[in-house]
């Protein structure tokens, strides 16, 4: 068990040893109780966009899914861009099916114009860090298997354009987008042109290795990333100070989705850390931050960190004042959740959003 002190976001007690406020419980047993993401929608057709969605399987020997996502202007005669879609819920809560992401992911399929693939990795504790990772890999692999129609979905096989897919996840699902991205663009896939990444030879952090087939190269890719999620071991900006408590609650869950046995500057979550970012294989990143949100000055670091590592692309900003961490999930009406969506509407079909 590990050590914690109570704050405005952990406490502590004789029944429950470890609890984070509205997210999760650790039982003196060890059971993890999560508190959040429990509320599920069953795929289907979304009665307020017409699109329609359903649960594939990608891997059956890793229990590994996904939930795929059609607008309702989906015809064989013109091909859509793909969007993989990571969740956030820091690797500990969430799903693809949750009540919190899949009427967003409906308004994004629709408003876009996109075939979403929303990728149901496996969650810690259960499944430790790197498990998240190399499931959100086996994904793209899987996205990758349906050139040339022969995949084993239909929904990708008829309708899906596999030279403009992209990446995306809002949280440590934008984390999970990331550190894609700095795979791809070590570890090519001919079958997929990556065109953008909506904000993961041998590939080696600190602490853990993810292996793909290196093969040849013609990627082009850009970057979204929704409210990223990063951290590091040492306290920066706001967290020496009136943002404390959160770092401390931050730090836990990273502690506890790895059980404790990956560190804190481990490049997955501190990409200052990560010898291979300046080979980070993409032209733009346009990253969505929110002006109250506790991981914005962890984002304006990122942002430095790209802007310092060498690599050559092309960096963008993109706020919602006045709004806290993933408002967009929770009030999809909002006029600053429209004008969010718009935003990465006219990142995956520019020309779309200009008619």
């Amino acid at each position: 068990m590990f050590s914690v002190s109570p704050s405005a976001y952990i406490s502590t007690s004789d029944e429950v040893p470890i609890e984070v406020h509205g997210f999760f419980r650790i039982h003196h047993d060890g059971r993890f109780e999560r508190l959040a993401g429990l509320n599920t929608i069953a795929a289907g057709t979304d009665q307020l966009t017409k699109v329609q969605s359903k649960d594939v399987v990608i891997s059956q020997q890793t229990n590994l899914s996904a939930r795929i996502y059609i607008p309702k202007s989906t015809t064989r005669n013109k091909k859509l861009p793909i969007l993989i879609y990571y969740h956030g819920g820091a690797f500990l809560t969430e799903s693809s099916a949750s009540t919190t992401y899949h009427p967003t992911l409906n308004l994004i399929t629709a408003e876009s114009n996109v075939i979403t693939v929303s990728v149901d990795y496996r969650l810690a504790p259960e499944s430790p860090i790197p498990i998240p990772y190399e499931d959100s890999w086996e994904a793209i692999k899987w996205v990758a298997n349906h050139d040339k129609g022969k995949g084993p979905e239909p929904w990708l096989n008829d309708y899906a354009d596999l030279h403009n897919v992209f990446l995306g996840g809002d949280s440590s699902g934008a984390n999970i987008a990331h550190n894609m991205a700095i795979l791809v663009g070590l570890n090519t896939i001919t079958a997929i042109n990556l065109r953008g990444l909506l904000a993961k030879s041998t590939t080696t952090t600190t602490t853990t290795t993810i292996t793909a087939t290196t093969t040849t190269s013609y990627l082009y890719l850009c970057v979204i990333m929704l409210h990223p999620y990063f951290q590091g071991s040492e306290p920066i900006g706001p967290e020496l100070g009136k943002d404390r408590d959160f770092k401390a609650g931050a730090d836990l869950t990273w502690k506890l989705a790895s059980k404790g046995r990956v560190g804190l500057d481990d490049p997955m979550l501190n990409p200052a850390k990560d010898p291979r970012i300046s080979k980070f294989g993409c032209s733009r990143i346009l990253m969505c931050v929110a002006e109250k949100d506790k991981c914005l000055f962890r984002a304006l670091n990122y942002k430095k960190v790209m802007e310092k590592s060498g690599w050559n692309g092309r960096f963008e900003m993109f706020e919602s004042k006045g709004e806290r961490h993933v408002f967009f999930l929770f009030n999809t009406s909002s006029e600053n959740a429209c004008a969010l969506r718009k935003r990465i509407g006219a990142f995956i079909n520019p020309i779309l959003s200009k008619a």
